[in-house]
């Protein structure tokens, strides 16, 4: 028994001896691996940025060099979209209609998200289960439906139709998404909460809300990325005149165009990035930091 459980350990050592022989060449092949899958994410936006800062239209260049290496620069395209085309108007509308659904969706999803976790009526379970056959459901088939209700609510070709219907489309997710994150808070917090005095109003705001901020934050990003570049119902609600288009409708119409401009529409798409960026910058300190938000001594 003795040898039986020499051998064993001896075998580990053995084992362990290889293990450790073989990591650093494991850990090389992992780095090298998740720097090529990086630079093939990132190539994309780094292939864009070039053809904005090239000067002329043309997307690419023939010089092998060039399609990694920026061998000209030019702002001339940045210039072209800004002043030759109602760019900044549809950034200005895209961003209107981005705020407020956002807006929308945080108001309305984060209390009826706290009442499927909190509160026991009838109907709960249906309408769990509805959302979750709702959020099945391919929202490209709903499009003439809320198109239609749209133009019988007499706001076909208004911004509020297209935050409506931004709105109701990324209601589900959102209530689903904040729902699951308040079932993981304790419902102890509250109970304390309401010993102190805190009625089911307060508890919902000054105890559920502060400690499901990561979950809002995502929801928030993820109400405005809906709003911001989405493009087929801001094609089919808002129309021509291009006055009241959104940025992503005038992007396809113009890269739509017989000669299509591509050295301008890189730089636009370079600009679209610019304002997810500044929410996801905003909203990340919200990430890390409301987790530790509320936390119990003991």
């Amino acid at each position: 028994m003795n040898l039986r459980s020499e051998s064993i350990k001896t075998n580990r050592r053995v084992n362990q001896k290889a293990g450790r022989k073989t990591q650093p060449g494991i850990r090389i092949f992992q780095l090298i691996l998740a720097i090529l899958a990086t630079l093939f994410a990132l190539y994309p936006v780094w292939f864009i940025l070039l053809a904005a800062l090239r000067p002329g239209s043309t997307l690419y260049t023939l010089d092998l060099l060039g399609m990694f290496i920026p061998t000209q620069f030019s702002l001339e395209n940045f210039k072209a979209i800004l002043f030759q085309e109602p760019f900044l108007m549809w950034m200005r509308n895209s961003l209107f209609v981005a705020g407020f659904t956002t807006v929308a969706c945080l108001l309305i999803s984060t209390s009826s998200a706290y009442a499927f976790s909190r509160m026991r009526f009838f109907g709960r379970d249906f309408g769990l289960v509805l959302l979750l056959a709702i959020q099945s459901f391919p929202g490209v088939l709903s499009l003439i439906p809320i198109a239609q209700l749209i133009t019988a609510l007499g706001l076909y070709k208004e911004y509020w139709g297209l935050i409506l219907a931004y709105t109701s489309g990324t209601l589900v997710f959102c209530t689903l998404n904040l729902k699951g994150y308040f079932d993981t808070i304790p419902i102890d917090l509250e109970e304390a909460g309401m010993i102190d005095g805190c009625g089911p109003f307060q508890s919902f705001l000054l105890i559920a809300l502060p400690l499901a901020r990561p979950a809002i934050a995502v929801t928030a990003l993820f109400g405005f990325m809906a709003g911001w570049g989405e493009y087929v119902l801001a094609s089919v609600i808002l129309p021509a005149p291009s006055n009241i288009q959104t940025v992503m409708v005038g992007m396809y119409q113009m890269a739509n165009s017989r000669s299509v401009p591509w050295g301008t529409f890189a730089a636009g798409a370079v600009l679209i990035i610019i304002p997810v960026l500044i929410v996801f910058l905003y909203l990340q300190r919200f990430l890390a930091g409301g987790l530790t938000l509320g936390g119990v001594k003991g």
